[in-house]
């Protein structure tokens, strides 16, 4: 079973619902017979799969169904008692409609209102509100009041003409307080009938407010009876809907059962095939040859995303914000024939490694300041900075220039061997006081150009280089020569270099192709910044051209072979 199962393989065609089927076997005919006893069994198995989901259904929506009913009934039979129990009429409003307390409010503020107006007027009437409100409330009173008034006036005549004592006088006396006490009566008698207005809107509104307020009561009792049951009727409302949700689901499916059918069917049948399926040579030899190709240029992409050294002047101005002055090329053996590097550029005027040269003198030449005294130095070891001190002094001597190289890397000298001088004393000894630096100068043969060795690496050199003997040295040659280059150690590996770097005008950080990590790089560029030291710009060297070509940098354009006639050697 194990081997049909892995002999037997169905794949989706594309995007399509087609499934392609296939079976592997020595036979072509039993593999046809293989595939459309497969296809058959599938669709077998697919429809009875599907009337037993169905079936399963079936059941599950019954069961519900049951539970639902039951619950149903449940609900009923608790609104029942809980209508028995609260008094609840089914079908029958039994709370107070809003209609009436809506009357009963307005009949209320009537009420209050008429109370207000009656009180209104019962003030106007016992004179509190003036003679104006009162005339208007009584007029019966003013009339009276008029009479009143007007007896007085003549008593006041009377007196003033006849006097008090006068009979005609105290007949009108009796006349004036016989018109006060129709007066006080009068007034009496309006009172008592606003009164008795006041009381009976009083009386209306404390019924109404009592009519409310038991209106109100009886609302909100019968609210409060009426929450449960609306619950109860929300449970029974939601559990009809799902009961019948159900028995609409149960009679599709019963429906669904009498009209099933299979959702594969079969194409086309297999037919015994004419070539083997395997082994598919030119297809597996494609295969093979792409997976190569895409490894190899993932390995080369990987390698350069490792590759943290610095491969370019580009690369080099990005690490360290500074000008890339020349790119000096490796020169091979083949080429360098019988001639030493350090020779190289003078014998061969025309090459490329004279010509990038030339251009770091120019860069330099041209720069702002024009410095006279540059030190020469690299991040590390073995970076080729003596050989680019000798070629650049002989390439500034042999334009005109009058220029002293001082080897400065006292641990490691190497112009002594590298221009056959004779033995004379060196830097150390004009430093110490044991020579002058005259007597110290000899002369390179192949160019002229003045030239100081290192001398003997005895007592504190970096003392010696931070002396007032140095700093004189430096200022006494700057008198006689145009150039002064310092040949100096590197800056990871000795603190000379600091010094140096700090009495030079300008310094020059030579950085290996393909060798030095950028990081070194950014560390060294950091230590000659902490020494106060001008670092001008970068030169790149060891540069493989052919390899720096194949890179595809913009500044490997100066190696292709349009130029190759502008130089020689």
């Amino acid at each position: 079973m194990q081997a049909v199962t892995a002999a037997l393989h169905a794949e989706q065609v594309g995007v399509s619902h087609v499934i392609e089927v296939r079976f592997t076997a020595p036979d072509p005919q039993v593999a046809a017979n293989a595939v459309n006893i497969a296809m058959d069994a599938y669709i077998k198995e697919q429809f009875a799969a599907k009337h037993r989901a169905v079936d399963t259904a079936t059941r599950l929506l019954r069961t519900q169904s049951d539970q639902l009913r039951q619950q149903v009934a449940g609900i009923e039979e608790r609104m029942s008692a809980y209508r028995a129990e609260h008094g609840i009429s089914q079908g029958v409003q039994a709370a107070p409609d809003t209609e009436e307390i809506t009357h009963l409010t307005e009949d209320l503020a009537k009420a209050r209102a008429e109370l207000a107006g009656a009180d209104a007027r019962l003030d106007a009437a016992r004179g509190r509100a003036g003679a104006e409100a009162q005339a208007a409330v009584a007029p019966s009173v003013v009339q009276v009041r008029t009479q009143r008034d007007q007896l007085a006036a003549a008593i006041q005549a009377q007196d003033a003409r006849l006097g008090s004592a006068h009979p005609e006088a105290r007949g009108l006396a009796r006349e004036y307080a016989e018109a006060q006490r129709a007066l006080s009566a009068e007034i009496a008698r309006v009172v008592a009938a606003i009164e008795a207005d006041q009381h009976a809107a009083a009386e209306r509104v404390a019924t109404l407010e009592a009519m409310l307020q038991h209106t109100e009561a009886a609302a909100e009792e019968s609210s409060r009876a009426q929450i449960p049951l609306n619950q109860m009727q929300r449970d029974l409302d939601a559990a009809r809907g799902q009961l019948q949700a159900v028995l609409g689901r149960i009679e599709q499916t019963t429906q669904q059962t009498f009209i099933e059918t299979a959702e594969a069917h079969e194409i086309s049948l297999a037919l015994p095939p004419e070539y083997p399926s395997s082994p598919r040579i030119l297809r597996t030899m494609a295969a093979a040859a792409a997976a190569s190709v895409f490894l190899g240029l993932l390995l080369i992409h990987l390698l350069r995303i490792a590759d943290g050294t610095v491969r370019s002047g580009e690369d080099l101005r990005q690490h360290t914000a500074l000008p890339c002055m020349a790119l000096i090329p490796t020169v091979t053996p083949r080429a360098l024939g019988h001639v030493s590097i350090q020779d190289y550029a003078a014998h061969r005027p025309h090459s490329v490694f004279a010509e990038q040269v030339r251009w770091l003198r120019a860069a330099l030449s041209l720069g702002v300041g024009q410095p006279r005294v540059i030190a020469i130095t690299a991040a590390q070891a073995a970076e080729g900075v003596s050989v680019l001190t000798l070629a650049l002094g002989r390439s500034a001597q042999q334009a005109a220039d009058k220029v002293l190289a001082i080897e400065c890397t006292v641990r490691q000298p190497s112009f002594r061997a590298r221009l056959a001088l004779e033995a004379a004393p060196g830097l150390t000894e004009i430093l110490r006081g044991e020579a002058e630096w005259r007597d110290a100068v000899q002369q390179d043969p192949l160019s002229g150009m003045d030239v100081i060795a290192a001398g003997k690496p005895q007592g504190d050199l970096l003392g010696l280089f931070d002396s007032r003997q140095m700093r004189e040295f430096l200022a006494e040659t700057r008198a006689h020569y145009t150039l002064i280059l310092l040949d100096t150690p590197p800056v990871e590996a000795h603190a000379d270099a600091h010094v140096l770097t700090m009495l030079a005008d300008a310094t020059v950080l030579c950085v290996q192709w393909r060798r030095t990590p950028a990081r070194t790089v950014t560390h060294a560029l950091a230590v000659l910044n902490d020494a106060r030291a001008t670092v001008i710009g970068t030169v790149l060297m060891r540069v493989n051209r052919r390899a720096h070509l194949r890179s595809g940098f913009a500044d490997a354009a100066v190696y292709k072979r349009r130029h190759a006639s502008h130089f020689r050697g």
